[in-house]
């Protein structure tokens, strides 16, 4: 064991020397309402990271309904959807989750990545080819290797490549997929173009718009509302439950047909322990609460218009995104984690995205605005990430 106590030494050490080791940060105390948190050391931070984008986390009406089910459901499901696990709350929140997508069925699923690996090893599988945009969620790569299909992939955002790739060899490529918002870049995919092409060459189209929805589109539809793009157009969605809806989970919303598929075949669903009930009794309070409030995501508007006004006017480097996802490209993990660390001596905390999350070459801060957040805190940041980026540039 001695060899191998070695070799686990050198690989972290090898990660250490790059600046890529990741460390864990244990947050002691979060505020009920705002965006502070309170880490394990002491130290009270604004937090500019977290993807709850609509301040539902802590929403009482989320805690309300969470502790009502529980006292009547108890804390666990006891075991698989197929088995005993499926309760009447798992039950309501599909059925709701497919009227606000506007489709035939839902199916819930303990996370994204487990929904994502779910589809595309149910919709593609050996001697067959998917598409996926370049950029694309880990967990889509990860379910285009496990289905043992060939992965194939396109350059970011490149429709005219991806239709290129499909007519190379049409009569295996059976899926194209792609987040809605991409959760690094916070651009949007070109869901109409890639929609056309995928109804030109017969493939399925399969979006993880889980940073879409319940934030883009006047009813929180997401990247499709937006769009105007209905089932016909992207016949797969795949939505998260633990960024705009504040709490836990995932679902795959589609034609009666594919969700029966997937609940036959997919085995991260039929070999995994149910979501808490309580939990889908929270989703469906955050739920009613996207459908009813539009405020919440139009003041999330007007912060991200504020945040890119102040950080142009104070030299901040941002990109085109007009999502909650601000990046900041620094290049380097160094400068990255420096950056990182001035914010945080600030008050703020920002984390520093690098490989292999991003490719070599655009390790970044990774900003995220909160309807929560204030007009002062988002000016405030600006400024301060401004100073903090020309004091980085003065000392290289």
């Amino acid at each position: 064991m001695k060899r191998e106590a070695r070799a686990l030494e050198a690989a972290l050490a090898q990660l250490e020397a790059a600046q890529l080791r990741r460390a864990r940060v244990t947050v002691g105390q979060r505020a009920p309402t705002g965006r502070t948190l309170t880490l394990e050391d002491g130290r009270e931070l604004i937090d500019f990271s977290s993807n709850d984008y609509l301040g539902f986390a802590r929403h009482p009406a989320l805690a309300r309904a969470l502790a009502e089910s529980a006292a009547k459901a108890g804390a666990g499901s006891g075991a698989s959807h197929l088995i005993t696990g499926h309760g009447a709350e798992h039950a309501r929140l599909e059925e709701e989750l497919a009227a606000f997508t506007r489709r035939e069925r839902a199916l819930l699923f303990s996370t994204g990545y487990m929904a994502n690996l779910a589809v595309i090893t149910a919709l593609a599988g050996r001697g067959e080819r998917v598409l996926l945009d370049r950029l694309c969620h880990a967990s889509l790569i990860d379910g285009a290797r496990l289905s043992g299909a060939t992965l194939v992939r396109y350059a970011h955002a490149a429709v005219d490549e991806a239709a290129r790739l499909a007519s190379a060899d049409p009569e295996h490529t059976v899926l194209l997929a792609t987040d809605g918002v991409f959760s690094m870049d916070g651009d949007l995919a070109p869901l109409p173009e890639l929609s056309r092409c995928a109804r030109r060459h017969g493939l399925w189209l399969v979006v993880d718009d889980a940073h879409g929805l319940g934030v883009i589109g006047a009813n929180g539809g997401g990247v499709l509302e937006h769009f105007g793009l209905g089932s016909d157009a992207v016949p797969v969605l795949v939505g998260t439950l633990g960024k705009a809806f504040g709490s836990f989970g995932a679902f795959v919303a589609g034609s009666a047909a594919v969700i029966e598929l997937l609940i036959q075949r997919a085995r991260t669903y039929r070999y995994t322990t149910a979501l808490p009930e309580p939990v889908a009794a929270a989703t469906r309070a955050a739920l009613a609460l996207i459908r009813q409030e539009s405020g919440r995501r139009e003041r999330l508007a007007a912060l991200v218009t504020r945040f890119r006004a102040a950080g142009h006017a104070a030299g901040v480097p941002l990109g085109s995104s007009t999502t909650p996802i601000q990046p900041v490209l620094l290049g380097s993990p160094a400068a990255a984690l420096a950056a990182q660390r001035q914010l945080a001596a600030a008050g703020y905390w920002v984390v520093a995205i690098r490989p292999p999350t991003v490719p070599v070459g655009s390790a970044r801060l990774r900003i995220t605005l909160s309807a929560e957040h204030t007009e002062a805190q988002v000016d405030a940041l600006a400024a301060e990430l401004g100073a903090a980026l020309a004091r980085g540039a003065r000392e290289a």
